[in-house]
């Protein structure tokens, strides 16, 4: 099903108990219920320019949220303002200068590349199913699973989306679930199934029950 992007280029996600999404999702799972209960209401940010987007998701892998924002602040210092062009008017040793890393800097060169190229056109992306949209993006260097889900999320708004790789999403579901942390791939996914068709509100309610404290109360 394809799902249409938000036209407000500055847009939020935001879920309450009132929220019909959230009301459904509570009857999917006696769990879920109880902590959608607890944290109650979650509100995060849309980045609307797709190319900030994927290049703030570049910078945001394999770090902690902390490391993550300070480093994408130096970078939007350094390129103020932030774009493909100036991106590319920085050598690799001078993005490496904010904190990242070489293969980062060389993966957020290869995005400005295609994007000023119009391999990757992001007003288009927006039209394509959450999957079709998966494939164009894992054509961009340091681009894989993870960080395609993370656009579809944080930039699409995309509501039934979920990212196993997610170090800090399969914690939240095996505390959620009271599995051990290294239980099987297959059975979280399979657990998130059961929230579909709204994977993405489920993941950031676990993801917000983690920061929180919550899902180790329940």
């Amino acid at each position: 099903m394809v799902r249409p992007a938000y036209d407000n280029p500055n847009d939020t996600l935001a879920f309450n108990l009132n929220s019909p999404e959230v009301r459904e999702l509570m009857t999917f799972d006696d769990d879920m219920r109880g902590l959608i209960q607890e944290v109650g209401e979650v509100i995060v940010d849309i980045e609307g320019d797709g190319f900030l987007s994927l290049a703030r998701a570049i910078c945001d892998q394999q770090i902690s949220i902390h490391a993550a924002r300070a480093i994408w602040g130096r970078l939007e210092e350094l390129c103020a303002p932030t774009s493909p062009e100036t991106i590319l008017a920085h050598d690799i040793e001078m993005l490496r200068g904010v904190g990242l890393s070489r293969s980062k800097a060389a993966y957020l060169h290869d995005l400005a590349r295609h994007h000023i190229e119009g391999i990757i056109d992001f007003d288009g992306l927006a039209k394509l199913d959450d999957e079709e949209i998966i494939v164009e993006l894992l054509q961009i260097k340091g681009v894989g699973r993870w960080t395609a889900q993370m656009h579809l999320i944080f930039s699409l708004g995309r509501l039934d989306v979920f990212a196993p790789a997610d170090g800090a999403l399969r914690r939240s579901v095996c505390a959620l679930k009271g599995l051990p942390d290294d239980a099987p791939l297959e059975l979280i996914e399979a657990i998130a199934e059961d929230w579909s068709p709204y994977r993405t509100v489920a993941s950031l309610y676990l993801w917000r029950g983690l920061g929180q404290g919550v899902l180790q109360s329940l």
